[in-house]
């Protein structure tokens, strides 16, 4: 009862530990957000009271661009030197529109503003007048055009003046705040500094707990981790192991089949051409003309050619024959192989949707055996599906030191029991066919060192996965 007691207390006082740390933490973050919520708005006046100065220059220099224009025009006589003077009206009238739209909040600058807007307009006047005083006087300098050039130099002045006075006055707006935000961070550091200390002091004391009372805990969560580390390597061992075995398996039994069927081929076609040769004696002895005879010899040389040629595919589907390797693009090779089945699809208005992977890298096989192995996969998805309603899905995509190619079909599908023997030789789901295409596909692919794989449900069709080893960089 006491210990159970302790325990409570002791768990009572790390989340009471805990807790306060992550409150202060909390109080800090806020006070945090408060001061970039300050900073943000210190910004933006700074960005305003920049913009405000950069518009109060380029006023000053559009006023400028206009005496410089009159200067140029009054030594040349040419009136191209008028086209900064004409052109400043609509700099100076944009950048005044800024500043009273940026100043409207500021009695004091609008007031400048007012008087800045007088001296401009007498600038403006005086340089119309200039212009026109010259014109009149036939392109000569008068003592009215003087006194002019005079008058307008007071306004320029004036005009500087306004400008720098207003520019002050922004700079001293900006030094102010920058002050106020000073004390504020000063105070804010204080507080967030204070509250880390302490918030640090909650969270050691807290941990120190934590760690003195759950030492054995951790211990035994550490153990559990191990073993689950462990097992699951070993799981993957396991899973790998099987895979192997199962593709050891499957190349102990065509290689058993391949034994079987050299045998047969050997037990059969010796007899079998004894039966041909004597036959073919039979035959010869026998008169010429008896129809009948003709037939019975005729259905003789048929049918031992028919099971010749059984033994033929036999041979050719479960033999191990000599590979030409040669790095190939996966997807051309698919390609290839749906341009020769093309008559096929087409025929059964077959949609055929490929998801290549575009960056796959290539593979070292005997391109023209492994395009024999997917059109035969590509046939068999074809006539496993119905007319108009068949979609024959193709996928290439990279996995680690593999290249995996899935061949799908929404065909009738196969149960459990035809799945276990769809490489077998002779088996078949379909009316016709001699069942030997699935046995070379696989005997083609085991040949590559490769991996096939096969899965279906009745009514939901049916998927080949093929595996190949990417080619050596």
């Amino acid at each position: 009862m006491i210990t159970s007691l302790k325990e409570i207390a002791n768990d009572l006082k790390v989340k009471a530990g805990y807790t306060s740390a992550f409150i202060i933490l909390l109080v800090s973050y806020l006070f945090t957000l408060y001061g970039n919520n300050q900073l943000l708005k210190q910004t933006k006046w700074l960005n305003h009271t920049n913009k405000i100065i950069n518009n109060l220059e380029i006023l000053v220099s559009g006023v400028k661009d206009a005496e410089t224009g009159l200067r140029g025009y009054i030594n040349t006589n040419d009136t191209a030197f008028l086209v900064p003077y004409k052109q400043s009206f609509a700099v100076v009238n944009n950048s005044f529109r800024t500043l009273r739209k940026d100043t409207r909040d500021n009695s004091v600058q609008q007031k400048h503003l007012d008087s800045l807007s007088v001296v401009i307009r007498e600038r403006y006047n005086r340089l119309a007048f200039a212009i026109y005083s010259f014109k009149k006087s036939n392109y000569l300098i008068t003592d009215d055009l003087v006194q002019s050039f005079y008058k307008g130099k007071t306004h320029m002045d004036q005009v500087r003046s306004i400008v720098t006075t207003m520019q002050l006055h922004e700079q001293h707006l900006l030094t102010t705040r920058n002050k106020e935000l000073d004390a504020r961070y000063m105070a804010l550091n204080i507080i967030i500094i204070t509250s880390f200390i302490i918030a640090l002091v909650f969270a050691a004391f807290g941990f120190y707990t934590y760690r003195r009372e759950n030492k054995a805990r951790r211990m035994a969560d550490s153990k559990v981790a191990d073993y689950q580390k462990e097992l699951q390597q070993q799981i993957a061992e396991l899973d790998k192991a099987n895979a192997a075995l199962i593709l050891m398996k499957r190349s102990e039994k065509f290689l058993a089949t391949g034994r079987i069927a050299r045998t047969i081929a050997h037990e059969v076609r010796n007899p079998l051409t004894n039966i041909d040769l004597a036959a073919a004696q039979i035959k010869a002895e026998l008169p010429a003309g008896n129809e009948g005879t003709n037939l019975l010899f005729d259905m003789i040389s048929r049918n031992s050619g028919r099971i010749n040629q059984l033994i033929s595919d036999l041979l050719d589907a479960t033999r191990f024959t000599e590979l030409n390797f040669a790095p190939v693009s996966i997807n051309e090779l698919l390609d290839q192989a749906l341009e020769l089945a093309k008559d096929r699809i087409e025929l059964n208005h077959i949609q055929v949707k490929k998801e290549y992977s575009s960056d796959i890298c290539p593979i070292a096989v005997d391109a023209e055996k492994v395009k024999i192995a997917f059109l035969n996969l590509i046939v068999n998805a074809i006539e496993a599906m119905e007319d108009h309603k068949g979609i024959l899905q193709i996928l290439t995509k990279g996995e680690g030191d593999k290249c995996i190619v899935e061949i799908s079909d929404n065909g009738h599908g196969m149960t459990d029991e035809q799945l276990n023997h769809v490489f077998e030789p002779y088996f078949s789901t379909k009316t016709k066919g001699n069942g030997l295409g699935l046995t070379n596909t696989a005997n083609i692919i085991l040949n590559h060192q490769g991996d096939i794989s096969v899965s279906s449900e009745p009514g939901s069709g049916t998927t080949f996965t093929i595996k190949f080893d990417f080619s050596a960089k």
